[in-house]
């Protein structure tokens, strides 16, 4: 058995990024650029006031002093001339800076008569406008490669002047769950078999890491199903199945997509739960073969598969990032395994406090819905006591 790091170390130097597609602007939420954006334009393009006022020249914004008011320019209709000593122009937020000004006066801070405006607050030189350039001049690198796209990215883009944007496609991940017992939600449950959850909740897992799931049809326990299910994923970027990766009679993943050039790099993590996990390729498509207890295939793809889409998808995704919380209950010593302990949290003034569920069966899937973390616990931990700082993976933070 290798280590979970060693495991994901091994699939992410596997893999490399997709192709990328041009999008327009509103399209790009959420996706990773696939190169530098840099500024079209400068903004503010010039010096424009922020507030609405006067434009004048700071020597002539004494307090009490009477100013002529020579014009308007409302934001996008700039005044064509330029103030001259004892002038002033109407202003309103946004609106260019006369060639002359070098200083707003509040609206609330002047009074108006006819044309003639008076200075109720002394003026300082350069206050209230947004100089040209502020915010970024074109030609500035505003977002690099490998940026996944916040709202608030997509408007820098936009305030850019760029319509649309290079960003990498979302890799295509195909599902193919395996098993004679399972069948689909909806379907007839024969003698002995179960409602497949594996397929929905890796596709749910696979959209929200911003990967397009491809859900293939069951495959039963037959090395020919298999290997037509491999035959079924020809233009994904990776093939996930679930179940048939442990060493029963009926545990035919491997034998199965022998007959497709499959090129094992690796099989069996010191984790739990998931231990029984397929790492390599067929005929050139990665493979990730995932446990078929449902726990054991979440846990898994959070670990493995979801850092394999961000990696296809233009990001350096690593381990997903550990908190501190403090154990409400004793935990005894752990052994060869990395443990994945589903716990709930709650929290006080001090941070996190963290409870494992009774029951950590790998098959239970209410208790992993109702889980609000896992606790980590490194092989061979010593036993630990309530009060004791532990690492968890909240879950929720994934959106997962």
């Amino acid at each position: 058995m290798i280590s979970v790091e060693e495991a994901r170390s091994r699939i992410l130097d596997a893999l490399v990024p997709v192709g990328a597609e041009t999008l327009g602007l509103a399209q790009t939420h959420g996706r990773v650029l696939a190169a530098a954006l840099l500024a079209r334009l400068t903004q503010p393009p010039a010096d424009l006031s922020a507030m609405d006022g006067y434009a004048l020249r700071a020597a002539d914004g004494q307090k009490g002093a009477v100013l002529r008011v020579i014009g308007t320019a409302p934001a996008g209709h700039p005044f064509a001339g330029a103030i001259q000593p004892g002038e002033a122009v109407r202003l309103f937020t946004g609106s260019v800076l006369p060639a002359g000004a070098d200083t707003v006066l509040l609206q609330e801070d002047a009074s108006l008569t006819g044309n003639q405006v008076r200075v109720n607050e002394t003026c300082l030189a350069g206050k209230h406008i947004r100089r040209a350039g502020q915010d970024f001049r074109a030609g500035d690198v505003l977002l690099q490669a490998g940026k996944r796209l916040t709202a608030r990215d997509v408007g820098l883009a936009a305030a850019a002047n760029h319509p649309w944007a290079s960003v990498f496609r979302q890799p295509r991940i195909a599902i193919l769950a395996t098993g004679d017992e399972i069948s689909l939600p909806g379907e007839p449950v024969g003698p002995g078999g179960i409602v497949s959850s594996n397929a929905h909740a890796l596709a749910a897992l696979i959209q929200a890491c911003g990967g397009e799931a491809v859900v293939l049809p069951i495959a039963a326990d037959d090395r020919a199903a298999i290997a037509a299910g491999a035959d079924a994923a020809k233009g994904a970027d990776l093939l996930v199945t679930t179940g048939g990766a442990s060493v029963g009679d009926h545990d035919l993943v491997q034998a199965g997509l022998e007959a497709r050039g499959l090129k094992l790099d690796f099989w069996k993590i010191a984790m739990r739960p998931g231990k029984p996990l397929i790492f390599g390729s067929v005929d050139g498509l990665p493979l990730l073969g995932l446990p078929g207890n449902p726990v054991s295939a979440y846990v898994c793809a959070l670990l493995f598969l979801k850092p394999a889409i961000m990696r296809l998808g233009g990001l350096q995704d690593n381990a997903p990032e550990t908190e501190q919380a403090r154990l409400q209950t004793a935990m005894k010593a752990n052994d060869q395994r990395q443990d994945y302990v589903r716990a709930s949290l709650s929290r006080d003034e001090r941070g996190w406090l963290a409870t494992p569920l009774p029951l950590q069966d790998s098959a239970m899937l209410q208790a992993l819905a109702l889980a609000d973390a896992l606790i980590l616990r490194v092989p061979f931990a010593p036993a630990s006591q309530q009060g004791e700082i532990v690492e968890i993976m909240r879950l929720g933070e994934f959106g997962l």
